[in-house]
């Protein structure tokens, strides 16, 4: 192994550095704070071309001319493997004679592990011979949990020869996270752990460790490991793997470089994420000061703030959806578009609607609705724009509940008849739905039919703690007991659905959390909610430029997600590159 291709190794790392940090994904988009939610995928990736770079002899250059010396040392200790296996030659997994050694130095050797390595498994004690406090004669029994935390030691007799580990052996998972593999401490192992002890003469405890994390390892593991959903790790499989074997002081100066390394790609990660968090800071506040706006002026003046750096400020599908978000609630405030005067004000609209209600209350089809409160100068966020009203959601229509057929019932379901659960609640409209029932399910149940054109909400869920769905029905639904619909007229639907999504953030302020985190909106706070409501006309002209700001929107989101697609493939390239 040249000096060269150690110097190729080392240009990979350090002339990439924008990219191990531009590469990342999100794992959720939910809520405020998302950075944490962040997965440094470019980072991620140099910690395994490190790892990887180091168990392949490219990190360091190697040291020659002791391959004697490291052959006598291995022979030696193959003999003592043997002697302690009582001369049984340890067994291989299938097919591991086909498997490829790793390319090394030629001064670095390629063994397998059970040729160098002992493993032993732990031993499963029994619940009632466990103590929770130290006793004289006792050990420290350890369960895979006790490498992460000391939040539940368990002691046991110290009278399990073989089973025990000291800091001087490492500890592999066998099942659970099969392969994961922590340093030793004192104690006795359980049976879902193995003990890997080694010769200090020939190993580094530290260089063994970084090896059973490196890809070059854990690839293989991979392909290799058994089981389905509960998979296991036996000794026949770690023992067939390859390791590949520097001489001990070049293992010295291995650890030292990959600790070096890894102290970097730390900064790297802190400060990425400290970035990040700042920018999401940045845009919340230049957004929040735009929707905080008492004035025209003033909203000209926030919007002109963050239009002069929109390019830096809407760099992730993060910002992307803060903007959207802010255009919503723009745009139910009344600043999205300008006013017309010669608009029918809402006042007349919400008249209709109220007679339209009494008509069916008059006709025996719904009941009638019990007085809705005074809307108080407290209950008004902002100042209403000219011809606007307020109204209260129960203003605006009459609800609907749901609930589910006994499903016991055959009969009930896998009908023509959809029947909505939050499940179907991830797009605007809904047609078409996970579970159906029959015509005999709404004859003989009190599950109603939801008209067409109607707006349904989820009311109850684990979703409710970050998000409010709301969707409209493009044909005749029912519903679960987690949602309400609202029936309405007058107001337009794409209205409507964007005016309730605009008011996300405050609809999720009003859910209630139990302490077993179920989360509910319940019907009080829900239709008491205070809405303001534009003329018709205008709830056009506001539904015209919510969706062309949004197609913008989507455009920009869709670029940056292709930008971060392409970053991560290079990321990958350049370790596939580094490693060919």
């Amino acid at each position: 192994m040249t000096d060269s291709v150690i110097t190729a190794s080392h240009k990979l790392i350090t002339d990439n550095l924008p990219l191990w940090t531009a590469a990342h994904t999100t794992k959720s988009s939910a809520g405020r704070g998302t950075s944490s939610k962040l997965n440094l995928h470019g980072i991620k990736k140099l910690r395994e071309l490190i790892l990887e770079l180091a168990v392949r002899g490219k990190l360091v250059p190697p040291e020659g001319g002791n391959e004697r010396a490291l052959e006598n040392l291995l022979s030696k200790e193959i003999d003592r493997v043997l002697s302690v296996n009582k001369g049984k030659k340890p067994a291989m997994t299938a097919g591991a004679e086909s498997w490829e050694k790793p390319q090394v130095p030629p001064s670095w050797r390629v063994m397998r592990v059970n040729e160098l390595l002992l493993t032993q498994q732990g031993v499963q004690i029994a619940k009632s011979a466990q103590i929770t406090e130290p006793h004289s004669g006792f050990k420290r029994y350890l369960y895979i949990s006790d490498f992460k935390h000391d939040n539940s030691l368990k002691f046991v007799e110290d009278k399990y020869p073989g089973k025990e580990v000291t800091p001087n052996d490492l500890v592999m998972a066998n099942t659970g996270s099969p392969g994961e593999v922590y340093y030793g401490v004192d104690g006795i192992l359980s049976n879902n752990l193995f003990k890997i002890s080694f010769n200090s003469e020939i190993f580094n405890q530290t260089y063994v460790y970084l090896f059973f994390k490196s890809p070059l390892f854990i690839s293989r593991l991979n392909q290799s490991i058994k089981g389905g959903a509960q998979q296991h790790l036996g000794h026949k499989l770690i023992g067939s793997q390859y390791i590949s074997v520097p001489p001990l002081y070049e293992q010295h100066r291995i650890v030292a470089r990959v600790n070096e390394l890894m102290a970097l790609c730390d900064k790297l990660e802190q400060q990425q994420t400290t970035n990040i968090t700042a920018h999401e800071t940045l845009v919340e506040t230049l957004l929040a000061a735009l929707t905080r706006s008492s004035t025209p002026e003033e909203t000209a003046e926030n919007w002109a703030r963050i239009a002069e750096h929109f390019d830096t400020l809407f760099t992730t599908e993060h910002s992307v959806d803060q903007l959207k978000q802010t255009i919503l609630q723009l745009a139910v405030m009344g600043k999205l578009v300008p006013q017309n005067p010669d608009d029918e004000p809402a006042s007349a609209l919400l008249a209709r609607i109220a007679d339209e209600k009494a008509r069916l209350v008059a006709e025996g089809k719904i009941k009638k609705q019990k007085p809705l409160p005074a809307i108080t100068d407290d209950e008004k966020p902002f100042a209403l724009p000219v011809g606007w009203e307020w109204c209260r959601l129960a203003h605006a229509g009459y609800d609907l509940g749901g609930g589910t057929p006994s499903k016991s019932k055959g009969e009930y379901w896998n009908g023509d008849i959809p029947w909505v659960s939050p499940k179907d609640m991830k797009t605007d409209y809904i047609s078409n739905t996970v579970d159906s029932i029959t015509e005999r399910a709404l004859k003989e149940t009190t599950i109603k039919l939801v008209p067409t054109g109607s707006l349904l909400m989820v009311v109850r869920g684990m979703i409710l703690a970050h998000s409010f769905p709301v969707a409209l029905t493009k044909r005749p639904v029912t519903i679960n007991q987690d949602m309400k619909a609202l029936v309405y007229s007058e107001l337009k639907p794409e209205f409507l659905l964007l005016l309730m999504k605009g008011l996300k953030d405050d609809l999720v302020a009003l859910v209630d959390r139990s302490t077993h985190g179920t989360c509910k909106l319940v019907s009080d706070k829900l239709w008491l909610k205070v809405l303001a409501i534009p003329p018709n006309e205008e709830q056009h002209r506001i539904v015209t430029k919510v969706n062309e700001l949004m197609t913008l929107c989507d455009h920009l989101k869709a670029n940056i997600q292709q930008a971060k697609q392409t970053n991560l493939h290079f990321a990958d390239a350049v370790v596939e590159r580094a490693l060919g």
